[in-house]
């Protein structure tokens, strides 16, 4: 039994960063919606708008509900995108992985993936602290 692997050309591989780093995003964005954003519209006294997003959206109610596999998988995405963008592809910039006779293998990873990618962990970030941290904070406040 042969196995018959496709290369990965230097297009490739933007191509799965790109993807890596919008997939990022989307996931983040995934927390944000789920659980941050309901939780600052109730915060700021806006509980009929959460109603009613609920009720338009119905499945964020089951996306919440399993909030920790939520930001678990968003998370470790957004981890390999910073491993991809920061450890692997300045190893490809420096040759370290690259064809030596074709320079053009390893391009340095655009402005908009490290943007998107940085993006993704604010939003990550934002989502985690108004999920876990701002109800104990909260209580403790209240002290």
């Amino acid at each position: 039994m042969t196995s018959t692997s496709i290369p990965l050309t230097p297009e490739r591989r933007a191509k799965r960063a790109a993807r890596l780093n919008y997939f990022s995003l989307f996931s983040s964005f995934s927390t944000l919606v789920c659980c941050a954003l309901p939780s600052i519209l109730v915060l700021l006294g806006l509980g009929t708008t959460v109603a009613s997003l609920l009720s338009a959206a119905p499945w964020l109610v089951s996306l919440s509900r399993h909030k920790v596999w939520t930001f678990s998988i968003a998370g470790t995405l957004i981890a390999a995108s910073f491993v991809v963008t920061y450890v692997t592809a300045p190893r490809l910039r420096n040759g370290e992985a690259c064809a030596s006779d074709d320079p053009t293998t390893c391009g340095e990873v655009s402005k908009l993936s490290r943007i998107l990618l940085w993006v993704s962990a604010l939003i990550w970030y934002g989502g985690f602290f108004v999920a876990y941290l701002l109800g104990p904070v909260l209580e403790w406040m209240d002290r």
